[in-house]
């Protein structure tokens, strides 16, 4: 019975281990391609050089597009946390038919597929003139990015005592005061959170930005997918090994303010 015990569990084990490697593997060969010091995509390396890193950063039309998706995304994440925190807010404490179906709709862009959005904000926005503008760009990523705050900010006030919040008003502390002193520090990880989903999505995101931008407004998802059109080479390399950085560095942050919720919610030692 131990026997078959330990069995299942390496069984299990090496299925993961699989399945990882099959996922994550194909991401990886792009890191060391992306110091390669020759001009094509092979391997052996011919050497190791910092090249097309320092090209993505003088070449102007890379260098814009980092400051494009940088400016969008940090626009975006605001909009989006502000507006999924409000939206958590009030759905957790309101109770009203429909619900439901209104938590449903405000998911909704998580479920939709993005190019049906990207059609849909390019008729809405052309009669507003927001078409080949960062403006346009980052209400629309917005609009992606606020359903995962409104996502962990709720699970974050599902696990809120409410007994804290009622102390403070017993105490005196009108609402506002008990929301910064008693509710905002400890949903903070979950806002936080949701934020940095949002903006991991914002810089992340080419379909809408295909739509909706111009040769002047190119993001960097962007101009990495014109770029493989015309030429491949180690410079696109480089742009995603940076993308694969940022995200694996939000991930590690993420999972840093969930340990962070759950010992200020008593969860966890």
């Amino acid at each position: 019975m131990l026997g078959s015990g330990l069995l299942g569990r390496a069984t299990l084990w090496l299925y993961c281990g699989l399945v990882f490697a099959f996922l994550v593997l194909p991401i990886l060969v792009i890191v060391p391609l992306s110091f390669s010091a020759g001009a094509f995509l092979h391997f052996p390396l011919p050497g190791l050089s910092l090249r097309w890193y320092e090209r993505l950063i003088e070449h102007e039309p890379w260098r814009r597009s980092l400051g494009n998706s940088l400016v969008v995304g940090a626009v975006a994440t605001l909009l989006a946390t502000v507006l999924g925190t409000l939206a958590a807010f009030g759905l957790a404490r309101a109770r009203f038919t429909g619900k439901s179906l209104l938590m449903a709709l405000m998911l909704a862009p998580m479920i939709v597929p993005v190019i049906i959005l990207a059609i849909g904000a390019y008729f809405f926005y052309q009669p507003l003139g927001l078409t080949s503008s960062l403006l346009g760009l980052a209400i629309a990523h917005a609009v992606l990015g606020a359903p995962f705050v409104l996502v962990t900010v709720s699970a974050t006030l599902g696990a809120l005592d409410p007994t804290l919040v009622r102390a403070a008003h017993g105490l005196g502390a009108p609402p506002w005061l008990a929301f910064r002193k008693v509710t905002l520090p400890i949903i903070a990880p979950g806002v936080v959170s949701g934020a940095l989903f949002a903006f991991v999505t914002s810089f992340d995101e080419v379909v809408v930005a295909l739509f909706l931008t111009g040769p002047a407004q190119r993001t960097l998802p962007r101009q990495m997918f014109e770029g493989i059109r015309e030429e491949i080479n180690p410079e696109i390399l480089a742009a995603a090994t940076i993308l694969v950085a940022l995200a694996v560095l939000l991930l590690v942050v993420a999972e840093l303010l969930r340990r962070r919720s759950a010992r200020l919610r008593g969860l966890a030692p």
